[in-house]
């Protein structure tokens, strides 16, 4: 049986059609295909193989056979190219368009969200809205509730609901649970916990959502109840909903009920663990300083520890400067050949912070070789329905003065408060003033500045960053809270941090 280009068995029915399409244009007869076929076919075949190059021949036939033009053939490319992950290609489909409809601008947006551009996603969704003729989809209007959720919109995740309120008579399980997860993403525990418990049916994923919101959010006994309450609903518990119950566990440092539940999962529900389990107690263990025990545990589990497994033990070893143990983590992680660039920097800065200059400059010498660049840290801020950016160091902002002479400001502020700039955590062969200049330059400060700048006194500030907060942000936030008189929530790269008068959720335990 002979094989596409891409690797894929002619003998699937989708990609007959695709070989029989091309042997009819070959043969001069494709004419006699309807354009509805013809649709369908790309829809179904390329999408569902995600074969580009066999998409591409399609498009070729599509401008041959004179359907370039037509609206739904149109709407199928720029489906295909999405689901292919050519953003490109759909994007300049979408762009000669003459004529749009409601699909074509759901098509764009999937194919945005399908390849993780979120913020493209909003903005698409803003022109669409800003044409002011256009009905929006339910699917469409759950994708940009997504890309809220990721970005840690709230004003526009509030906006989302009310387009889907005026649109949508009754909303079901799905577009509720995409609810509760955009406001517990965005940070309104409280708003997502309404939302779910105004369900007239949840599933199986609303709980997992809820639960997984609560863990993230520093809640660990009310994601057990909550768990609890589902099991009593008769809802059967997976390793996904576990994910999140042992997640919950680790969040509240919670290590009684983290082996209890880690126990049920093999014995009452019949669940076979998995790496990601392993991974949430090896997690638990670490964060409560059991580094030794977390060590051992990976060593009798039954199936090979991934780079999650590994990476969450040299996390925990970041975190209780445990650096022989370290070693051996990243040592499993590099023979699993981790092309992750923050394995190599935890190392790297534990080795700074011990003052082993060789060592921090053979691991860049090998991060060189292999290409791997760290990570720059950013923080998001919504003001005014939009999203600002700031990464480490930032003066590309169009505002960037200011936020640093709000900087100046707060720092004047915080000397009367006792803070004093932890410069342990600049890890570079630099002097003190160095040091301490380049954390008045943290993006989540910066984002923070900005914020203060530009909203009411006040009203809550909400941050989403894609790195763990460093101990001086986090030193630094509590102190602004209570100067400023603002509750702050932070998402960072592991869970949420709520800031007030002075005191954090997490309980400076993350």
């Amino acid at each position: 049986m002979p094989r596409s280009s891409s690797g894929v068995s002619f003998g699937t029915p989708f990609v007959q059609a695709i070989w029989w399409l091309h042997v009819l244009s070959q043969i001069g007869v494709a004419w006699i295909m309807p354009v509805q076929f013809f649709n369908k076919l790309m829809n179904l075949a390329c999408a569902w193989l995600q074969a580009q190059e066999e998409g591409m021949q399609i498009h070729g036939h599509a401008f041959k056979l004179g359907f370039e033009n037509d609206l739904y053939v149109q709407n199928s490319l720029i489906n295909m190219y999405g689901k292919c992950g050519e953003i490109k290609h759909s994007c300049a489909v979408f762009e000669q368009m003459d004529e749009k409809s409601v699909a074509s601008w759901s098509a764009i947006i999937a194919a945005h969200a399908s390849v993780g551009m979120w913020y493209e996603c909003l903005m698409i969704f803003g022109n669409m809205s800003s044409e002011g003729c256009w009905r929006p989809e339910e699917s469409t209007l759950v994708t940009v509730l997504s890309a809220c959720a990721y970005l840690g919109a709230l004003d526009l995740g509030k906006c989302t609901q009310g387009s889907l309120l005026r649109n949508i008579s009754e909303l079901n399980v799905i577009v509720q649970t995409s609810l509760i997860d955009m406001y517990v993403k965005c940070g309104c525990l409280e708003k997502g916990l309404s939302v779910f418990r105004k369900m007239a049916k949840r599933n199986q994923m609303s709980y997992t959502v809820i639960i997984s919101g609560l863990a993230t959010h520093g809640h660990g006994e009310e994601a057990l109840r909550i768990f609890l309450e589902m099991l009593e609903e008769g809802l059967d518990p997976d390793d996904v909903v576990y994910v999140g119950v042992l997640s919950a566990c680790s969040h509240a440092g919670l290590i009684h009920e983290g082996f209890q539940f880690f126990d049920r999962l093999k014995s009452e529900h019949g669940i076979k663990p998995t790496v990601q389990h392993y991974g949430c107690m090896v997690d638990l263990m670490g964060k409560a300083g059991m580094i030794d025990e977390a060590l051992e545990f990976i060593k009798s589990m039954p199936i090979k520890p991934n780079d999650v497994v590994w990476r969450s033990l040299l996390s925990a070893c970041r975190v209780h400067c445990n650096l022989e143990i370290a070693e051996i983590a990243a040592k499993h992680l590099f023979q699993l050949n981790s092309q992750n660039p923050g394995d190599y920097v935890i190392l790297s800065n534990m080795y700074a912070r011990a003052q082993r200059w060789q060592e921090v400059a053979k691991i860049r010498v090998e991060m060189a070789r292999k290409g791997l660049h760290q990570v720059p840290g950013y923080s998001l801020v919504e003001v005014g329905r939009r999203i600002h950016k700031f990464v480490s160091q930032d003066t590309s902002h169009h505002q960037c003065e200011s936020v640093y002479e709000m900087i100046h400001q707060m720092e004047w502020q915080l000397k009367f408060e006792g803070y004093s700039p932890d410069t342990s955590h600049v890890l570079l062969d630099v002097d003190e003033e160095e040091k301490r200049q380049r954390l008045k330059g943290h993006c989540q400060k910066l984002a923070i500045a900005f914020a203060l700048i530009h909203t009411s006194q006040g009203s809550p500030v909400r941050i989403t960053r894609n790195l763990r907060m460093c101990n001086d942000c986090h030193t630094y936030t509590k102190l602004i809270s209570i100067i400023y008189e603002r509750e702050i929530t932070v998402r960072d790269r592991n869970q949420f941090h709520h800031f007030k008068d002075g005191t954090c959720s997490c309980r400076d335990y993350w």
